[in-house]
């Protein structure tokens, strides 16, 4: 929150300090001291798994032993606690929001409430697992919306900035992926079946249906204002940060692995047609992020900026050619000099045999751990100094910076 804000808090409690002490009262000055009284400020994330930290166990791919690439461990997903506290919401130690400093170096904590798979509003998922989307949901049972959740925190915790990253799911992300990878490995290359023109996947990226999603996202950006309000918060005491979708696969041109045999899929775990990953390029990550910068226009903050993360991931994607696996690149696990700049930041897409514990199935075409601190060295940018900046966030160079994160500028 504003640092005028937390001076007024604390000459009133001063002042009220001194009246009592002239009349002999000795006040209670806990009732008396607003909540964001604490010279701790807090980043807090919001939004789906792209964000959540989803797949942030994972630094690099292999097909060798997970133990080379398994940079969070069992733990990873767990938040510091005995095992996940909403089960499938992937909240990774990895993850972007734990900033731990602003650019001047000053401690600034995070929360993630975040969840993989949700929504821009509250619901059960298809295998029965509770997402909480951006909304003010309150079942009385512990499950409430991260609106709400944002609201309840804010109230007693000086937060400085909100992230938000929502609507692929709306779109139908995970579906889109797996009819995608379906398509592939059930036709053959002299006869592709592409998944960009089949019509339940068409449907989802119709004017209508992109103006709908559109308007998804607005109304949960309208709610973040608001639970940040009824917290007692002003829009000059706190900044919202929209983030956009990174692009996690290349154009079909850039994929390292042949349109022929099953290499791509078997090997690199990217098995779409190079039309499909062009179609992804120009169309969903385009509709998802129109979405979230008009969305914004749409929900009339105007204490937000854009942090355009599209082409944060370039360059060490999912199979693309300037990257490979641990076992191509000659890396012998993630913590090797230069692993940073030879391995993918994306998680496979590991179907059949590939697909075994303790990978799991939604972590695929994720940023992985590098992609999660590269992520999150453009959050600590964007956040400055608590007065948020847009723009736009790439790869600046490889190797890593003092904070051991790939370094990215913020143009």
């Amino acid at each position: 929150m504003g640092t005028s804000r937390r001076r007024a808090n604390v000459v009133l409690v001063a002042v009220v300090a001194l009246i009592a002490a002239m009349f002999g009262v000795v006040p209670d000055v806990g009732a008396q001291t607003a909540p964001d009284d604490s010279p701790e400020s807090w980043v807090v994330t919001l939004g789906d798994s792209a964000i959540s930290g989803e797949a942030g166990r994972w630094a690099g791919n292999t097909n060798q032993s997970y133990t080379k690439v398994d940079a969070g461990g069992g733990g990873a997903y767990n938040e510091g606690q005995p095992s996940e506290p909403i089960p499938g919401c992937h909240r990774s130690t990895a993850a972007e929001a734990h900033i731990g400093s602003d650019t001047a170096g000053n401690p600034v904590s995070s929360l993630n409430l975040a969840c993989s798979g949700a929504r821009t509003s509250s619901r059960i998922g298809d295998d029965g697992a509770w997402k909480p989307g951006i909304d003010f949901f309150d079942d009385g049972t512990g499950r409430k919306g991260q609106a709400l959740q944002l609201q309840e925190f804010a109230t007693t915790h000086d937060v400085e900035a909100v992230t938000v990253l929502i609507g692929a799911n709306d779109f139908g992300f995970a579906d889109i992926l797996t009819q995608c990878v379906l398509n592939w490995a059930t036709s053959p290359s002299w006869w592709k079946n592409y998944c960009h023109d089949d019509s339940s996947i068409r449907s989802r990226f119709t004017p209508a249906a992109i103006d709908a999603r559109t308007n998804d996202v607005a109304g949960a950006l309208t709610r973040v204002g608001q639970a940040m309000t009824a917290a007692g918060y002003a829009p000059s005491d706190y900044s919202v940060i929209v983030q956009t979708y990174s692009s996690p696969l290349p154009r079909g041109g850039q994929i390292r692995y042949s349109e022929n045999g099953w290499t791509r899929q078997s090997i690199g775990g990217c098995g779409v047609w190079n039309r499909d990953a062009d179609w992804a390029n120009d169309t969903v990550v385009v509709a998802m992020n129109q979405a979230v910068t008009v969305g914004l226009q749409r929900s009339g903050l105007q204490n937000a900026v854009v942090l355009d993360m599209a082409r944060a991931l370039d360059g060490r994607r999912l199979c693309e050619n300037t990257v490979g696996l641990l076992e191509e690149r000659g890396v012998a696990n993630w913590q090797s000099a230069g692993a940073v700049d030879q391995t993918e930041w994306v998680s496979q897409v590991r179907t059949f045999t590939t697909l075994v514990g303790p990978y799991q199935l939604q972590e695929g075409m994720h940023p992985s751990y590098w992609g999660q601190l590269a992520l999150r060295n453009c959050l600590r940018q964007s956040y400055a100094d608590g007065a948020a900046r847009g723009g736009t966030c790439v790869r600046a160079a490889n190797g890593l910076d003092v904070h051991g994160e790939p370094q990215m500028v913020l143009n």
